[in-house]
């Protein structure tokens, strides 16, 4: 038996993956995040990905280990984690009215035999056209800080969001659960 891993520091992702019902454990993996010269957005989060599951794989051998990054773009521009509050407005105040696709990748490792699934889940979201103190009072109220893009759908980001379009929802939150599902299934994992 296999123990299944998180890497990741997000209380997000680790929420997300309780869904399933299934023991795991999470183990930030401390990876630099910073994106490549000239690297596409979605190659960015998949080469993350990847790195934080094997860089938990060197010291945890058997195990199945997950994961994740997401980059934002908006007009082929990352967007990364704004970690300010004067970076979440600028990023906001770019948003405003445009459509963004957030690029959600997942990779499942298997550490004792080498295999890695991956999959990069893209979700669309139009913003509203945001006043500057719509941005201010959401800000100040949620502090998105640490979410590419500077919201978060699961919260009062809802109220910035004018649509949203993908094949799964748990994609834009940052975990992939309908592709994590059929990862595991493929390992051997049955989650129901």
């Amino acid at each position: 038996m296999f123990t299944l891993i998180l890497a990741s520091s997000s209380p997000y992702r680790r929420e997300l993956l309780e869904r399933l019902q299934i023991p795991f454990t999470v183990i930030s993996p401390d990876v630099d995040e910073a994106p490549l010269q000239g690297e596409a957005p979605e190659v960015t989060a998949l080469r993350l990905a990847q790195a934080k599951a094997r860089k938990i794989g060197l010291s945890h051998p058997d195990s199945l280990i997950i994961g994740c990054d997401q980059v934002a773009t908006l007009d082929n521009m990352q967007l990364g984690k704004p970690l300010t509050h004067d970076n979440a407005v600028k990023q906001l105040s770019l948003m405003r009215g445009r459509t963004v696709s957030f690029h959600s990748a997942l990779c499942l490792y298997n550490s004792a035999s080498g295999n890695m699934q991956t999959e990069v889940v893209t979700y669309e979201v139009k913003f509203r056209d945001l006043s500057d103190t719509e941005i201010e009072n959401y800000l100040l109220k949620e502090q998105p800080y640490h979410c590419a893009g500077s919201a978060k759908s699961e919260g009062l980001g809802i109220a910035l969001i004018e649509w949203m379009r993908g094949d799964d929802p748990n994609a834009l939150i940052g975990l992939p659960l309908i592709a994590l599902i059929n990862m595991l299934k493929n390992e051997g994992v049955v989650v129901i």
